[in-house]
């Protein structure tokens, strides 16, 4: 593995428990700490990474892709994501994983990875009038609350 997938895979692994970054994101972070890695060469790392199984390529609701470190049972997740405001909750189902690897075993296939995103709108979002009454950069105040201690973490680690 080449030094800047070493780093990067250090970044991911020492990642408080829930958090995906964006390649932009994971870019940011190594410079904070110091690093030098190029943003085409994190692109590049992360999806061969992802390729590889080391790293899981999630399509939240942002737009762009985001990344976590790809855990094998019982650590295996998935994901509900609200489509407004890009509130994320993981929760565990090991039966989709049980059944994914049943038909994979079946059809002589190597499971990767095996992910469900359920696209939702929050509770908070259907309160305050989705779709029309809000406008498109809203966030409820629980993925306002995450953010801050998110940041907070980060500067905590850095």
């Amino acid at each position: 593995m080449t030094p800047q997938r070493e780093k990067i895979l250090h970044v991911f692994q020492n990642l408080p428990k829930g958090n995906h970054l964006s390649a932009e994101e994971l870019h940011t972070l190594v410079e904070k700490r110091g690093e030098s890695i190029s943003l085409s060469t994190i692109y590049r790392s992360v999806k061969l990474m992802a390729r590889m199984g080391i790293l899981r390529e999630l399509e939240l609701a942002e737009g762009h892709k985001h990344y976590e470190l790809n855990q094998p049972y019982p650590h295996h997740h998935h994901h509900v994501v609200c489509i407004q405001c890009n509130n994320t909750i993981e929760f565990r189902d090991d039966t989709i994983l049980k059944h994914s690897l049943k038909q994979c075993k079946k059809e002589g296939f190597q499971l990767i990875d095996c992910q469900l995103t359920v696209m939702t709108i929050c509770p908070e979002a259907i309160r305050m009038g989705w779709p029309s009454a809000l406008p498109t950069d809203w966030c409820c105040t629980r993925v306002i609350s995450e953010r801050e201690a998110k940041e907070n973490s980060t500067k905590e680690h850095n």
